[in-house]
């Protein structure tokens, strides 16, 4: 594989294509140790793209190696209040294992970048577990960085309850 060879577009969730190269790419992602190590559900496959879908606010980015789908990232529109403009959550980020370090992420994030430019984004967030070291790497050769207003309250921790 070449990194010509790897063509990137946004993905429309109605196609059936699509909507299978996305919950298989996700679901590969779920089962790796880094995405939790176990499989999404069956009903997650069956109904994301349609999900996904009714969600303006929503988009996806595939990657293709020919007629491979070997990447993907899901992002989520909010709103940042302190800029009165949206922001992209870049929210899973898949690379299949034999296609990792041949910078594929670094293509799905420029068509990320674009795309949020377009919608009039101030800015792209993401979290990564800190012991994913090479997707962190990867993510800061892209020029994202920790979260801090005041280095003397720190930098921004994720959390979360579930429901």
């Amino acid at each position: 594989m070449s990194q010509s060879a790897i063509e990137v577009r946004l993905a429309d969730y109605r196609d059936p294509s699509h909507a299978r190269a996305l919950v298989a790419l996700l679901d590969a992602y779920a089962r790796d140790p880094a995405g939790g190590g176990t499989p999404l559900e069956a009903s997650v496959l069956a109904g994301l793209p349609e999900a996904l879908a009714a969600r303006p606010q929503a988009f996806s980015v595939l990657a293709y190696d020919g007629d491979q789908p070997v990447g993907l990232i899901n992002c989520i529109e909010g709103f940042s209040t302190f800029a009165c403009k949206p922001l992209v959550n870049v929210h899973d980020v898949v690379v299949l294992e034999s296609h990792r370090g041949q910078r594929v992420t670094q293509r799905m994030l420029a068509r990320v970048e674009q795309e949020a430019r377009a919608r009039g984004a101030c800015k792209l967030t993401l979290e990564v577990l800190s012991g994913n070291g090479s997707a962190l790497r990867a993510y800061e050769r892209e020029g994202f960085a920790g979260y801090q207003l005041d280095p003397a309250f720190g930098t921004a921790m994720f959390l979360q309850k579930k429901l």
